[in-house]
């Protein structure tokens, strides 16, 4: 992935997600040759969250979004799948670093149910 706009999101999301949450663990899972740097998977007592770059987003997948509470409406795409939620970020968009910490934390503590 160039330098650009999507490095740097998703070197922010990785520190909101690590400052959410320290002992979360990060891993590089499904790589393959469509995809050979694979994605990163964020787990805490199971996944917490995907990161995914696409060439106009970047995809913060939630593996039990549905059942998280979102009182800030950060979750704008997958609304209608079964269990996961996810937040389609393109270049201009903003994302509230103490509400995304929040849903992180949400996210581990469902996972901890």
């Amino acid at each position: 992935m160039a330098d650009d706009w999507r490095t740097h999101r998703v070197d922010e999301i990785r520190a909101l997600i690590k400052q959410a949450e320290p002992d979360i663990v990060e891993e590089t899972k499904w790589r393959k040759p469509s995809n050979p740097d694979g994605v990163p998977t964020f787990s805490l007592d199971g996944i917490v969250c995907t990161l995914e770059t696409y060439k106009d987003k970047v995809k913060i997948t939630f593996a039990k979004g549905a059942s998280i509470d979102d009182p800030d409406k950060l979750f704008n795409a997958s609304l209608t799948a079964g269990v996961r939620r996810a937040i389609d970020l393109r270049e201009n968009d903003r994302l509230d670093p103490e509400a995304f910490m929040a849903l992180i934390r949400r996210a581990v503590a469902a996972n901890r149910g």
